[in-house]
């Protein structure tokens, strides 16, 4: 049964500037040591940090808080299956508030296109 559902709307070039800004602590402060080493160093890094960043973002709207209520983008972990498809691993904050809504797995959706990375989640109850 599904529970709850987000999406965000991300633009790669602002990803791309942040990475570059040797000031900003971005990748540390968003993404997990296994989301950066996934990401690898090519030139699409950009792109699919960028479509985990959107993932990150459509979870916190699933849940109903956004950034807040103690749930950081650490909290929300992208992974990809040995199929190829993006799943979602929950820690802390954003694992009890998933929790306390009855959301035991998520369905994840990712695209890119040009300049752009989007994210769809749905939140599900066994």
């Amino acid at each position: 049964m599904m529970i709850a559902h987000g999406i965000d709307l991300v633009d790669v070039s602002s990803t791309a500037r942040l990475l570059a800004d040797p000031a900003d602590q971005f990748l540390t402060r968003c993404f997990t040591a296994n989301e950066q080493a996934s990401a690898g160093n090519g030139v699409d890094r950009s792109h699919r940090l960028s479509g985990r960043f959107a993932t990150k973002e459509a979870v916190m709207k699933a849940l109903g808080t956004g950034f807040g209520e103690g749930i950081g983008f650490l909290d929300i972990e992208t992974i990809t299956l040995a199929s190829g498809a993006p799943s979602i691993v929950l820690h802390g904050e954003a694992r009890r508030r998933a929790k306390l809504l009855g959301i035991s797995s998520w369905l994840v959706s990712t695209s890119h296109e040009a300049n752009m990375a989007i994210a769809s989640v749905i939140g599900l109850a066994d």
